[in-house]
């Protein structure tokens, strides 16, 4: 059923095989002449800006790029970065050519560039059409370097009504539906001709406490509340159909997240033991802090934190009061170490590996939530972020977990994630945690084109200036980046590059790319676009750092800030 008054397109199933244009390699203009950013020198790592500059401190990671021939590209950083993998890979870091972006950009304009609408990718598909206001249109790319996209074509439209997106679904206009609403997950649920497919949670829910107050100095105090808190109904009554009772600290679909021992179950009578060994046998007196403004994570905070005042009472005899604080000063005061009971909180790490969800709370150097540091869980977390070879770093978050779990810096209660569907008869059909499905992949039945029906419209297709989630979905079947996010989990998998290794001091990464890509304007993938790539968003001096907005937050957020700042 469509919204009132809408008309809805059918899914076609004439389409003619969707047309390429004509495009011919760029030919060879002679000896390949590597480049490198900066041209000459490097960043000033670390150095203070002087007084009388232009320009501000260089906070950022990226010391220098540059190619070493045309199918190398090498990037050395100011300090070492185990995630620089994960952070490529982002939709963000697409690779254009470089003459489509000096021919896309306007050095002399500030405001939208063209490069936000025409887009020249080398994924699976090429850029269609965009109706403005109606859909956007992404059609095969017959010259894919890889293998060619399962399906004809793909349809993106919008609906912000989740009730829509699953009337369009049962009424077969539709292929797949985003973000379905908790009733429209009992509805999809009930009907054989269409399948829920649950995005893994990246937003860990938790409970905090700082060990600088009494009694949570005391790591018996903490195991009693690991164990006399139930966790899973608090998550089912309280948190989304998408939330999974969380078994680790960190989100299981991040790589190496989830080894170790699981949490602890909860069991009230060896809870109660437990407080009573700790020195509490009757209980004590604390508070339960909470942000009075709800979120996509925790919908109702008042009521989470009302329900888990009740199962401190009756199963630990803990008396708690509730003190609901603005979201505007209750993150500073938790990262301050100001709060003296338990907090309820929500973390999205920035950027997809275990160390953007561990570090921040438990790292030398972390924020003062938790108090005073862990030595066995800061020693563990620093094992793992110094290499990169999977082995130890699995072995180092293993030891991170079981010494999480054993001193108790936190509760954790769920990882939250989100509900997409599909018609029954789509296979391949995944939802990716970070919402950068693979189209590529999915056959829509007897269907020549895909339609999916999302929350709104993109902001605009130049991703390296989007956060907007829709935008990156779009780019990410366009445009690729040196490597991409596993389908199914937020893993890595080489892209435009065959591989990126790096040094033993993880401070220079070199990537080899493949030869054989093409760009859907018939251009050939060499370094030196890479090399532009990133110049044009690194450097805030660079005539092409430009935009639909200019801020290119993926890019601050993964590589700590701009070359050439502006002074504060």
């Amino acid at each position: 059923m469509a919204a009132c008054g809408a008309t809805v397109p059918p899914i076609q199933t004439s389409n003619p095989t969707p047309t390429r244009p004509p495009t011919t390699p760029a030919p060879s203009t002679g000896t390949f002449v590597p480049t490198a950013y900066p041209v000459r020198g490097s960043a000033p790592c670390g150095e203070k800006a002087a007084p009388d500059s232009s320009h501000g401190a260089y906070t950022g990671n990226l010391k220098r790029i540059h190619a070493e021939d045309a199918t190398t590209v090498v990037f050395e950083l100011c300090s070492p970065d185990v995630a620089f993998l994960s952070k490529i890979a982002d939709p963000a870091f697409g690779i254009n050519v470089t003459a489509w972006l000096k021919s896309h950009i306007d050095a002399q304009t500030s405001g939208p560039q063209a490069i936000t609408t025409a887009v020249n990718g080398t994924g699976p598909y090429r850029l269609e059409a965009w109706d403005r206001g109606a859909q956007v249109s992404l059609a095969r790319n017959d010259a894919y370097w890889g293998t060619p996209a399962a399906n004809e074509r793909v349809i993106v439209r919008w609906n912000a009504a989740s009730s829509e997106r699953v009337n369009e679904l049962q009424a077969g206009t539709v292929d797949g539906i985003d973000d379905v609403a908790p009733a429209g997950v009992d509805a999809v649920g009930a009907d054989v001709s269409m399948v829920t497919a649950p995005r893994a949670g990246l937003d860990a829910v938790y409970l905090g406490f700082t060990n600088t107050f009494k009694p949570f100095d005391n790591v018996g105090v903490r195991r009693a509340l690991a164990l006399g808190i139930d966790r899973k109904h608090l998550v089912s009554t309280f948190l989304s159909p998408a939330a999974a009772p969380a078994t680790y600290a960190a989100p299981c679909a991040l790589p190496y997240a989830c080894k170790g021992a699981a949490w602890y179950d909860y069991d009230p009578t060896l809870a109660k033991e437990t407080l009573t060994a700790a020195g509490f046998p009757d209980g004590f007196a604390t508070t339960i802090h909470f942000s009075t403004t709800p979120s996509a994570a925790v919908p109702d905070p008042g009521a989470l934190a009302l329900e888990l005042q009740a199962e401190l009472q009756t199963n630990l005899g803990i008396t708690a009061a509730l003190v609901g604080e603005p979201e505007a000063t209750y993150r500073a005061d938790i990262d301050a170490g100001r709060l003296d009971g338990i907090h309820l909180l929500s973390q999205t790490p920035a950027y997809p590996d275990v160390v953007a969800s561990l570090d921040p709370r438990l790292a030398t150097g972390a924020s003062g939530e938790i108090g005073r540091p862990y030595g066995d869980i800061t020693k563990a977390l620093a094992a793992g972020r110094s290499t990169a070879n999977g082995t130890k770093r699995e072995a180092a978050y293993k030891k991170a977990n079981d010494a999480i779990r054993s001193v108790v810096p936190f509760i954790p209660l769920a990882a939250v994630g989100s509900d997409a569907a599909f018609l029954a008869d789509v296979k391949g059909a995944v939802a990716s945690p970070l919402r950068v499905e693979s189209f590529a992949l999915m056959t829509p039945g007897d269907r020549r084109q895909l339609v999916w029906l999302t929350t709104h419209e993109p902001t605009g297709l130049y991703c390296a200036d989007e956060v907007d989630p829709v935008a990156r979905l779009i780019c990410s079947q366009v445009v690729e980046s040196l490597y991409a996010h596993d389908p199914a989990d937020a893993g890595v998998i080489p892209s435009l590059a065959q591989k990126c290794s790096p040094d033993a001091n993880l401070t220079t990464w070199t990537c080899t790319l493949r030869s054989d890509v093409l760009f859907t304007d018939g251009s050939r993938l060499d370094a030196n676009d890479v090399v532009q790539s990133f110049a044009v968003q690194w450097d805030a001096d660079h005539p092409l750092h430009r935009g639909r907005t200019g801020t290119f937050d993926t890019f601050v957020t993964s590589f700590g800030g701009f070359l050439d700042p502006p002074a504060q």
